[in-house]
């Protein structure tokens, strides 16, 4: 079996060929390698491998050839030196969290995250004597007024789930180094072609590979990434013996998902902007947050980190919940779902599915109202999406 060797290559061009394995056939198509074990020739051989002293594979909960190419390709992508791919984003998430902390460790998180990123870290977590605090983390202060002398862990997404903010992931870094904790960055929103938080500073990246990675609706998946003494020391056993791990058969489907990452990315990311800019200027609507607008709260930020907008897009309809569920039943192209990046576009109502089991009080401080809308616009036309849009608008009217 042969591997692919780098060449400084462009991302476009590691997201084709990055990490590929041949076999004796050389096929062109990457290998599906659906088998859960894998043989010796001799016992000697198998004590050898199990050792770590030859290389090769075990066993696919550990790792498999197919799952190996798209945690390499993703390194390529990420700058990072080792990666884990997980069953789902929020297995990498838990897997990321867990690892990394004890009981008696303290940790720090954004309060703006995905509802189940946000359980993890207020309930699970202390389930396990695993103190959390958490805190706006648009407001830099707050985490250095949380910090801990058993402080040993940072969460944070940007830009966040639903509402878009964005944090300043390098001044997060740098109080995370000063008191020796590690800084987790979820980065599925921007993807890592539009925000690297390994160069700005942050030591883990974890990704839902189900969202613009896959980007087409077919499979769930996940990844950690990170340099490779930490993968060893932290993740390399909890992984092994937890068995959060990525199925060949879905690995596949998401290295499929990367060869057209940039051209699905560049494209959404473009119609987004036309669809963020036209809702800006109608009437129906009380706000519009889109990263990629110079009216975006945190645009100073998103100028230094980030190299493009988003695909998604937070809106409030007038009228409150009402509006905002006539608004979604009106649509045509655009379709109801809590996925995102999909190439496909799909609306969703924050308060009632994603963030749904969120207190009143908690959704208002994370600005998710009862008009609140999530739009991940998808490789539709940009015309049509908008007709689609100014047509449900004028019926929930």
């Amino acid at each position: 079996m042969t591997t692919e060797t780098k060449r400084n290559w462009k991302p476009a061009t590691a997201l084709v060929h990055g990490g590929t394995l041949r076999s004796a056939f050389g096929e062109t198509s990457e290998a599906m390698y659906l088998t859960q074990g894998f043989v010796y020739d001799s016992a000697e051989a198998a004590e050898a491998r199990f050792k770590g002293e030859a290389p090769g594979f075990i066993y696919s909960r550990y790792a498999n050839p197919t799952v190996d190419m798209f945690e390499k390709r993703m390194c390529e992508l990420e700058g990072a030196e080792d990666a884990r791919a997980t069953a789902s984003g929020m297995a990498a998430v838990s897997a990321a969290l867990l690892c990394s902390a004890k009981a008696g460790d303290h940790v720090v998180a954004a309060r703006a995250l995905f509802g189940s990123c946000r359980w993890v870290v207020e309930t699970l977590m202390p389930k396990y004597g695993i103190e959390t605090t958490l805190v706006d983390g648009t407001d830099i202060e707050a985490w250095k007024q949380a910090v801990r002398p058993n402080t040993r862990l940072f969460f944070l997404e940007s830009p966040t789930n639903p509402t878009l903010e964005v944090i300043d992931i390098a001044a997060v870094a740098a109080i995370a180094n000063e008191c020796g904790a590690k800084l987790v960055v979820d980065n599925v929103f921007a993807t890592p072609l539009q925000q690297k938080p390994l160069e700005l500073g942050a030591h883990i990246v974890v990704y839902s590979a189900t969202k613009h990675i896959d980007g087409q609706g077919r499979c769930l998946g996940g990844i950690v990434l990170s340099d490779k003494k930490w993968i060893d020391e932290k993740l390399h056993d909890f992984f092994r013996h937890t068995g959060p791990s990525l199925s060949p058969f879905n690995a596949w489907t998401l290295l499929k998902g990367l060869e057209t990452l940039p051209l699905r990315v560049r494209q959404q990311t473009e119609t987004a902007a036309r669809v963020a800019g036209h809702l800006a200027c109608h009437s129906s609507i009380a706000r519009v947050i889109y990263p990629g607008r110079n009216d975006h709260p945190q645009a100073d930020i998103i100028a230094r980190q980030m190299k493009g907008g988003s695909t998604l897009i937070c809106f409030e309809v007038k009228g409150g919940k009402p509006a905002a569920f006539s608004f979604e039943n009106a649509l045509d192209i655009i379709r109801i779902s809590n996925n995102l990046g999909d190439a496909k576009s799909l609306v969703t109502h924050p308060a009632t599915t994603t963030h749904k089991n969120l207190s009143e009080e908690a959704r208002l401080e994370l600005g998710i109202n009862p008009g609140t809308v999530r739009l991940s616009v998808g490789l539709e036309d940009a015309d049509d999406l908008i007709d689609d849009i100014d047509r449900a608008l004028a019926r929930a009217a």
